[in-house]
């Protein structure tokens, strides 16, 4: 399908996204981007150095989130989930 536009409502690139709102059934149409979003944001985290501080105050979150996510009373489902600590 194509569609025309006024060139007020131009979008750079050849291709677009569309989308269609279920309740109003409103169609919108947004720019496809050009360029890698996740490697830009890849790139973006290379600059950032993650101290070990850090490092242990995730894992310590991590392991409370896996603790709180496991029933206590499976044994085999917390031990592949938490290891042997």
């Amino acid at each position: 399908m194509t569609v025309v536009l006024p060139e007020d409502y131009g979008l750079e690139g050849d291709e677009v996204y569309v989308t269609r709102d279920e309740a109003s059934g409103d169609v919108t149409l947004s720019p496809r981007p050009t360029r890698n979003v996740w490697q830009d944001m890849f790139d973006e985290m290379d600059g950032y150095e993650v101290s070990d501080e850090d490092w242990e105050i995730f894992d310590a979150a991590l392991r409370e989130a896996r603790e709180d996510s496991v029933p206590p009373d499976d044994r085999r489902i917390r031990e592949l989930f938490l290891g042997d600590e």
